[in-house]
């Protein structure tokens, strides 16, 4: 089975984020505080609880190379915490919202963090050394709802984002001072702060979970329809596709590598997506399954009819249809995904591990090693 651990930490768990060498993982209970625990023994042991946030705390991110940890929450505040002799202390960065923060994340070379927020603006924040504190620049008037996902490209200057408007966009994040000159490459090599690179109108629905590929020439989110989408050559002349399938939607999803993809959501077990040798995305299985559904490729006539009604080819699509997909067992989650992570190494392009929890209070570890039926994606 692809799950090879399995820690209960409280009774739901809203978001998780590991330190640089994974020995300790740091979680939001679902309440306004963030717990980080170590593995001693072959037990988890809780070393910390950072208190300062007012409300849920919505987001946490770990730094790979800075060790720094960075909180968003419901109070519309979010700190970075540094390791200071034996205590993690806080400082407070002004976001300038009016609504809850909804996300974050740190960008590759991490000198700046991104949060998406229920104001439908997006804040890139960066440390300035003149006077030592966090300044936060807003992308204003660019989202019609909240923005529920962000996701930096590897050059560290593009960001893509997901709302409840329904779209995905690619924003330009380049801050001079911040960011060198020679960072900016392609579609982005002459656009400004806060730029809008492309705008991607293919969900009806709710989209959340972006994600890059490793290699940064694809972006994949989901949307609450229960599909997932698949963009290429991210620029003026985008290709794209998407994959429908008979289950409930999903919230977030990763690259595995760059021919595979993980999704988990409300179906409580993480899915499966490839892409075959000439680049069509599509549903393999659920991980725990002992092997891929036998059965055809795509749904009954009526599954396959309600795919081709709410996945029309527009903006260059190129794959409509239901992917089929089969009733499981008990899974090692009890209740929705609302978080997965990759456990992989800086600077290596694919990783085999990531973790996932869940509002069971459950964080899995999981490991594709010997999925041999994967194994040609990876």
């Amino acid at each position: 089975m692809a799950a090879i651990a399995v820690h209960q930490f409280a009774q739901s768990i809203t978001c998780h984020a590991w330190s640089p060498e994974q020995s300790m993982i740091a979680l939001c209970p679902n309440n306004n505080e963030v717990h980080i625990y170590r593995l001693v023994d072959d037990k988890w042991e809780r070393l910390h609880v950072l208190q300062k946030h007012d409300q849920i705390v919505s987001g946490i991110d770990w730094s790979a190379r800075s060790n720094r940890i960075v909180t968003a929450s419901h109070d519309r505040n979010s700190y970075v915490w540094n390791f200071e002799g034996a205590e993690w202390v806080p400082t407070l960065v002004i976001l300038r919202l009016n609504r809850a923060a909804l996300c974050v994340r740190w960008s590759p070379r991490e000198n700046k963090f991104a949060v998406g927020s229920g104001a439908k603006t997006v804040c890139i924040c960066y440390y300035e050394q003149e006077n030592n504190w966090w300044v936060s620049k807003l992308i204003r008037k660019k989202h019609d709802s909240s923005v529920t996902g962000i996701a930096w490209h590897p050059n560290n200057i593009l960001l893509a984002t997901t709302s409840t408007d329904g779209k995905c966009r690619v924003f330009s994040t380049f801050i001079k001072g911040v960011d060198a000159k020679d960072s900016r490459t392609g579609p982005s090599s002459d656009s400004k702060f806060g730029e809008q690179i492309i705008q991607l109108d293919l969900s009806i629905s709710w989209a959340f979970g972006v994600k890059w590929s490793p290699s940064g020439n694809t972006l994949a989110y989901a949307g609450h329809n229960s599909m997932i989408y698949f963009v290429d050559d991210v620029g003026p002349s985008p290709s794209a596709q998407n994959v429908a399938f008979r289950d409930l939607p999903l919230r977030d999803v990763i690259f595995v590598s760059e021919r595979l993809v993980i999704g988990v959501g409300f179906d409580c077990s993480p899915m499966v997506f490839a892409a075959d040798d000439s680049g069509f995305w599509s549903f393999v299985r659920f991980l725990g399954e002992r092997k891929a559904s036998s059965g055809p490729k795509y749904g009954s006539q009526f599954s396959e009819a309600f795919g081709k009604l709410y996945g029309q080819p527009k903006h260059n699509i190129n794959n409509d249809g239901v992917e089929q997909s089969r009733s499981r067992g008990g899974g090692v989650h009890e209740n929705c995904i609302n978080c997965i992570v990759s456990l992989g190494q800086p600077g290596i392009s694919s990783t085999k591990r990531f973790s996932t929890s869940g509002m069971d209070g459950r964080v899995v570890i999981w490991d594709l090693e010997n999925q041999a039926d994967l194994s040609e994606y990876l």
